[in-house]
């Protein structure tokens, strides 16, 4: 018995000073990691706002580091939990989207592909939609600003201006991707140039406000030719895609040497279309791993995703679903359809074959469905459709009418959750 009192005694003082002090103190991950400097991108060095090749990369990584940035809303923007719509109009799209980044990727070559891992994504505490006068998908439906200012938290998302809604945190990267090539940037503005020449809506490179400075801006090197962040393209970008949850992994072709990677508007949640033009924007923490794909990029048109449960993670234990068909009034052309100077479509009260035409009918009808039914207004309505309904397609094959539906995820309202 003495002896193994003894023996108990000094493996605990042998482990009382041979032990960490904690868990905390055991580190295995290598992080490369890109912190905000300033109020806005201006003041940033880590951050940028439009896609050219020659935009520098802030740092280097190596594959399997986890790359933590630091990033802001996707409006670079002032607004605070007591903002109003009357503070729309400080907001300048010219510095839409602030980017963090680029990333050098040590070891990839253009014609590779890079694997992106989303790793973590920590929410800002504050976060915001807007309804901006001009943009959106119902821009004709809904021409006045409206803003709802969200209290943020891994639980959910509440608002005064929403009361008795709570968003839940699906957090997604709104913005990820690699920097285009001399090519690309050639190509890719040609073929916007000529859709705007045709009408289309195409926002051409525009320096007022661009950064970096040096390369993009009014006195540039490059101002002619800097893209824009506002559309999707190859290289990934404001893809809006929601189901690019924590725990995927994103597959972009690299189109320069380091493939020059790249993340921003971090969306604490949003509906399938983002119909009111903006999710749940915020600032955030966002951790990533690379994998670089030897010669993969060369036989890829976009980035792809590859996931396991998060798509059944998201689905709603109840739900509302509206269902439309291309329909509209007589006279009537959507937005969407202007540039096509149609007066077949003019007349006509029932489309061929659209699903643009279709979506407008089922979100109408969900918006109509939420004033009704739920007391919201309806700005309120289309902010929280932004956020928590998604479209989805049902059908392009029954001709004349395909199917959209708007789904609604009914765990939103409090009265419904738990």
């Amino acid at each position: 018995m003495i002896k193994k009192i003894l023996f108990t005694t000094l493996f605990s003082v042998f482990f009382i000073f041979n032990a960490n002090s904690d868990t905390t103190d055991q580190k295995w991950m290598k992080k490369v990691e890109l912190k905000k400097t300033g109020d806005h991108c201006i003041d940033d060095k880590n951050c940028f706002n439009r896609y050219h090749p020659n935009i520098p990369a802030v740092a280097k990584a190596n594959p399997g580091d986890f790359i933590v940035l630091h990033t802001r809303d996707a409006l670079d923007t002032g607004f605070r939990l007591d903002s109003t719509p009357d503070d729309l109009a400080t907001v300048d799209l010219g510095l839409v989207h602030p980017m963090t980044g680029p990333v050098y990727i040590n070891g990839a070559k253009r014609g590779d592909a890079l694997e992106v891992e989303l790793i973590d994504i920590a929410p800002d505490e504050y976060g915001y939609t807007v309804i901006a006068p001009g943009f959106g998908f119902l821009r004709d439906v809904f021409p006045d600003p409206y803003i709802v200012n969200w209290r943020l938290t891994r639980i959910g998302a509440v608002s005064d201006q929403m009361p008795g809604v709570t968003i839940p945190y699906e957090a997604f990267p709104g913005a990820i991707g690699v920097m285009p090539g001399e090519p690309e940037v050639k190509k890719w503005k040609a073929r916007e140039a000529e859709l705007a020449a045709a009408g289309g809506v195409a926002l051409g490179p525009a320096p007022g406000g661009a950064l970096p400075a040096d390369v993009c801006g009014e006195k540039g090197s490059d101002k002619d030719d800097c893209l824009r962040t506002i559309p999707p393209r190859e290289n990934g970008g404001n893809m809006d895609v929601q189901q690019q949850q924590i725990g995927t992994k994103i597959i972009f072709p690299c189109f320069v040497d380091g493939c020059g990677l790249f993340a921003g508007d971090i969306h604490y949640a949003q509906g399938d279309g983002e119909v009111a033009g903006t999710a749940i924007e915020m600032g955030s923490v966002t951790t990533v791993r690379v994998k670089i794909l030897k010669g993969k990029g060369k036989d890829m048109d976009m980035p792809v995703t590859v996931g396991n449960d998060q798509i059944i993670d998201m689905e709603p234990t109840r739900y509302y679903q509206t269902l439309g068909i291309p329909l509209k009034g007589k006279g009537e052309i959507p937005p969407s359809h202007k540039y096509l100077d149609s007066g077949k479509l003019a007349n006509l009260t029932n489309a061929s074959e659209d699903l643009t035409i279709s979506a407008r009918h089922a979100l109408i009808q969900m918006i109509d469905y939420l004033v009704k039914e739920h007391g919201l207004t309806k700005e309120q309505a289309y902010i929280l459709c932004s956020v928590a309904v998604d479209l989805r397609v049902g059908q392009v094959v029954d001709v004349p009418n395909f199917i959209v539906s708007a789904v609604l995820n009914m765990d939103v309202f409090d009265k419904y959750r738990n």
